[in-house]
């Protein structure tokens, strides 16, 4: 197969599943402004900015979905977040939601939407610049590790569900689809390398979440079967400090979400870097040590 129907399949069969918004701020009880932001490529992102209240300059945190998904399916967090007094931006990524079309997205374009994200928060009068947080789910975490590593605009990252590296996803998505690893998957992992304009050893969460100059959070399901929980155990051991919670959920973790609360604000507010005590009795066979279980909501 010559490059140029190479590439035709590739952005079909890695097309994004656009999805409307199910459910609104208002629908959580939140008072939130709608704005388009510039994209770094000309094109507009659509968002929902929840501002903290009051006359005070205050933290924010910046809130980006996954693959496919949109900001709509993050608003469960976005309550907890602002009752803790953060102010709040979620994103939809280019191709997602309601912003703008564009030919492929990737994780470096997620990253790029982060980035445009976080310059419209630095220009908010009523957003403390010295204080953003990036917050992501699977594609999205990958994201806001990404950018974090690219410099020391935010002093705090919580990664959800977040993958190792992409190799590893182009293999399971690969898998499913019915095509070999050998000799199709090499093929196609270089050419969607060659497409995205960057390789994946230097992307992956692996190589970016040492990178990052701020305390890190990763949550993430033990029943996860599109991310297995050792990948997040392998991403907290790759830097001492990063903390682990792990919840009683799959994958998506929006219905599992309000169980990490307190330890999620708790982190946002003072993201200290934790220690990493040795196992604690009760932790099923095989875990980390310092992972945090959080396996029923809170009383």
């Amino acid at each position: 197969m010559s490059a140029s129907p190479l590439r035709r399949w590739l952005l079909r069969r890695f097309a994004v599943p656009r999805e409307p918004h199910l459910t609104t701020p208002l629908d959580h009880g939140l008072q939130a402004i709608t704005v388009r932001l510039p994209a770094r490529d000309g094109r507009h992102l659509h968002g929902w900015f929840v501002p903290a209240g009051g006359n005070v300059r205050a933290p924010a945190a910046l809130v980006m979905h996954g693959w496919g998904a949109n900001a709509s399916m993050m608003l469960p967090l976005a309550r907890p977040l602002h009752e803790a007094g953060h102010a709040v931006l979620l994103l939809d990524a280019r191709g997602h939601g309601a912003s703008d079309d564009i030919d492929f997205m990737s994780l470096p374009r997620f990253a790029d939407d982060v980035a445009a994200g976080l310059d419209w928060l630095c220009l908010r009068h009523d957003v403390d610049g010295s204080k953003l947080a990036l917050i992501g789910h699977s594609v999205g975490a990958a994201a806001v590790l990404l950018e974090a590593s690219r410099g020391d605009r935010v002093q705090a990252v919580v990664g959800l569900s977040v993958f190792v590296h992409p190799r590893d996803m182009m293999r399971r998505h690969l898998s499913a689809m019915g095509v070999p690893w050998h000799p199709f998957g090499a093929l196609i992992t270089h050419w969607v390398q060659r497409v995205i304009g960057a390789r994946f050893d230097d992307i992956a969460p692996l190589a970016t979440l040492p990178k990052a100059g701020c305390p890190v959070m990763l949550a993430h399901g033990l029943h996860d079967d599109t991310v297995p929980f050792a990948d997040a155990q392998r991403l907290a051991d790759a830097r001492p400090g990063t903390a682990l919670i792990a919840l009683d959920a799959d994958h998506d973790l929006t219905a599992a979400l309000p169980q990490a609360r307190d330890a999620l604000t708790a982190f946002l507010q003072a993201p200290a870097r934790p220690s990493r005590p040795g196992p604690a009795s009760g932790q099923p066979a095989g875990c980390a040590a310092g992972v945090r279980f959080i396996t029923q909501a809170p009383r």
